[in-house]
């Protein structure tokens, strides 16, 4: 069996496959249309976020037997109509779960302890010791949308901040001992700080509007390390304006390429 390899990952992924008596094939380079006029040769690829995988492409790989992607999402993969020809789909779900959860408490860090600001401003020789004073996490409530790998990663790694955590998902029964399953109604009561790890689905885009952001009785604290498309950027701009949002990390954005 033939694999063809779209985008670069560590050298064992190609050695194990090698082992396993699979033919091994790199391509990081060639354009969509060019992959396209040989995916036919080919059982299996594996990808990261280099392309989008639709309907035309598939119906041009007509040896595909899997499709690997080393990601946590499968949104750039018409899903549906890759299973309807049989074609098995894979991903790291949990692959990064630690990174995500130390990279969303490390934003959330910064925003409370205004470090971004303040390293400007120190590099033009300015210091503001009062409008640089930062907040504590302690006391605060912490909301999780979306409780799976990566919302469960930051959970844990809120242990120890003497924070309430709470999360919801619309899968019931996710809660566990760092983090208390509630309604959407609740955590907008509650909700201090919001953290969002959901993946990219026709319900999750734009979900971050202004009638969202209006449901909070406090103003909060926004964090973003799931899909960009999550928030509309503009809504959020406005509400950073009005002092609903007191500040937002943000490691995808809405207007982002697909592949970087």
């Amino acid at each position: 069996m033939k694999i063809l390899h779209l985008d670069t990952n560590h050298p064992l992924m190609i050695a194990e496959f090698a082992k396993m008596g699979y033919e091994n094939h790199e391509d990081y380079t060639s354009n969509k249309e060019e992959i396209e006029s040989k995916i036919g040769q080919y059982d299996g690829i594996i990808i990261r976020s280099r392309f989008t995988i639709d309907r035309n492409f598939l119906d041009k790989a007509n040896r595909l037997k899997f499709i690997g992607r080393v990601g946590a999402g499968l949104e750039n993969i018409d899903t549906e109509y890759a299973k309807s020809k049989g074609i098995f789909l894979a991903a790291a779900a949990e692959g990064n779960r630690n990174a995500v959860g130390e990279h969303s408490l490390g934003m959330l860090l910064s925003l409370f302890n205004k470090l971004n600001k303040a390293d400007r401003e120190v590099r033009k020789g300015s210091w503001d010791r009062e409008g640089n004073r930062g907040l504590e996490l302690d006391g605060k409530c912490v909301g999780i949308i979306g409780y799976g790998n990566m919302g469960k990663a930051f959970a844990r790694k809120l242990r120890g901040f003497e924070v309430e955590v709470i999360c919801y998902d619309i899968k019931q029964g996710l809660g566990d001992e760092n983090a208390r399953q509630v309604g959407l109604d609740e955590l907008r009561r509650k909700a201090e700080v919001v953290s969002l790890h959901v993946p990219q689905t026709p319900e999750t885009v734009g979900m971050v509007n202004t009638e969202f952001l209006r449901g909070f009785r406090h103003p909060i604290w926004i964090i973003n390390t799931a899909r960009g498309k999550c928030i509309v950027t503009q809504d959020l701009v406005t509400a950073l304006e009005s002092g609903k949002v007191l500040g937002a990390g943000l490691d995808v954005l809405e207007y982002e390429k697909a592949s970087f």
